[in-house]
């Protein structure tokens, strides 16, 4: 496979727009959250479990690359949350800066009121206020908090931003086959506006996409630029990390000759889609988004959509100084990657492709003959108007867009607690869209026409002109976020509101 061109850095050479530049989010839409945050809400008496402070320091990609961004307590990323399943947790978090904030639980069955979303009526941490969450964590694995406010044009802000941190909910029956966990952020920093460019999806298997949906995608595309307009914007990168460090500059994650190191990878990405290989190694898959797979798969490497997350084994058998990296020579050569050192040796890294592969959803499920039948389906279709909002794209589920100006907008699909839905999303883009539905899991049931069974999750990458079909039991009552998890998208347009009847 030849090295994916997702990361845009060429977009860089001709931006001219650079973050935190002119281009601002709407000003209705910036008093909206600022009347939403007025009022601090009181902390509770006695000690919270966990303190967050959300707050603008520096931080040292390398050393000579210190840039200053929003953080949780100082570090990128944020400090790691190990919560107990079912044990309720109490959180404080301290907001010092001067805009209001949220922060969302990603992957989480909260309620709404704690989710983490305005959108779903959740109370803003106003500037310089405090709020204090208590819930009960569940389900369990790996899950991550982060910032869910919409940052619009200012790439200082919302995901852009350093506010990522992950989350491990200790299961009550941890089968214990491995020696020792490992926690990987992957996360890039220092973006910048530029005009359009194609998103590679080779790594997509099945390849197949829906005539009617590229024909769609494309006449719409073509008869935007026979107007004249200039493609939409886009956002490029110039720095990759794991853990914060770019390639090279930070401690290598060092091993021994026979261990099992369970690894927990996070893409916190604000919208790319990152891979990851380890020269030698391969990679046992237990887990995705949290949630145990029906049986281990084993890949040569991995890929994850934004705000996915992978539980992997890789037995430590190939004994050497190594480069775990992105697949992509530009991005791991601009920081996207890190050592991994076996005790007694030395010298430089290694870096060796992986054979060749493709990433398809439906393996890491099981066959099944049985038919499951919902109780509803909902036909989505995803849309983009080429730079219509003030230049950038503006997206559409059904033919609606999410409302700039407001946070709470009228529900488009409505459910019955109880019930099992199957969301029918079909992209008229070509575009992958990382799909999240906040507080509940989904089964994959079909991708790009293939059947799929027993896969549980909260993101899903949509290929462009592909179609995917997935599940969900309507058991978490109250506003649900629906979402494309691309910043650029969500800000834009591609969200709905689900809400029970």
């Amino acid at each position: 496979m030849s090295p994916p061109a997702y990361s845009r850095r060429d977009f860089l050479k001709a931006a001219g727009i650079i973050a935190g530049g002119p281009l601002l989010p709407h000003a209705s839409f910036c008093q909206s959250i600022t009347d939403a945050a007025k009022g601090s809400v009181p902390l509770n008496d006695g000690p919270a479990d966990y303190a967050l402070t959300i707050a603008t320091t520096p931080v040292e990609l390398a050393s000579n690359r210190i840039l200053s961004t929003k953080t949780y307590s100082g570090q990128f990323p944020g400090p790691l949350l190990r919560l107990k399943e079912g044990q309720k947790v109490t959180i404080d978090v301290h907001n010092q800066t001067d805009t209001p904030e949220q922060l969302h639980w990603h992957g989480q069955f909260v309620s709404g009121d704690v989710d983490g979303a305005a959108e779903e009526g959740t109370p803003f941490i106003p500037p310089h206020g405090s709020r204090r969450i208590t819930f009960t964590p569940g389900p369990s694995g790996l899950r991550f908090y982060h910032t869910h406010v919409r940052a619009g044009a200012d790439l200082n802000a919302g995901q852009y931003s350093g506010l990522v941190g992950p989350v491990y909910i200790e299961p009550r029956d941890n089968p214990g086959a491995y020696d020792r966990e490992v926690f990987l952020t992957m996360k890039e920093f220092q973006p910048a506006l530029s005009r359009g460019g194609d998103m590679a999806m080779d790594f997509l298997s099945p390849a197949a996409v829906v005539k009617e949906l590229k024909d769609r995608g494309e006449q719409a595309m073509n008869a935007s630029l026979a107007k004249g307009a200039a493609h939409g914007f886009e956002v490029g990168y110039d720095a990759f990390t794991i853990n914060g460090r770019m390639l090279g500059h930070g401690e290598p994650i060092r091993v021994k000759q026979g261990e099992r190191v369970l690894f927990h990878v996070l893409n916190g990405s604000a919208g790319e889609i990152r891979s990851l290989a380890l020269p030698g190694h391969s990679f046992t898959i237990v887990a995705m988004d949290g949630n145990r797979l029906p049986r281990p798969v084993r890949v040569p490497g991995l890929w994850l959509g934004t705000a996915e997350r992978i539980s992997a084994i890789v037995e430590m058998n190939h004994p050497g100084v190594w480069v775990m990296g992105d697949l992509s020579d530009d991005d791991r050569h601009h920081g996207m990657g890190i050592v991994v050192e076996y005790a007694g040796y030395k010298g430089k890294p290694q870096w060796v492709a992986p054979r060749p592969f493709k990433w398809n959803y439906a393996h890491f499920g099981v066959p099944t003959d049985s038919v499951i039948e919902p109780d509803e389906t909902f036909n989505m279709l995803f849309e983009k108007q080429n730079a219509a909002a003030d230049g950038f794209n503006l997206w559409t589920i059904n033919g609606v867009a999410y409302p700039s100006a407001q946070m709470m907008a009228p529900a488009l699909f409505h459910v019955r607690e109880g019930k099992r839905y199957r969301l029918r999303m079909r992209n008229a883009s070509d575009d992958i869209h990382p799909i999240h539905l906040h507080r509940h899991s989904f089964e994959l049931r079909r991708i790009s026409g293939q059947p799929s069974s027993g896969v549980m999750k909260d993101v899903v990458m949509v290929g462009g002109f592909q179609e995917v079909e997935v599940d969900f039991v309507a058991n978490n009552p109250g506003p649900t976020l629906f979402h494309c998890h691309q910043q650029l998208h969500m800000d834009f347009g591609f969200m709905a509101l689900f809400d029970y009847t």
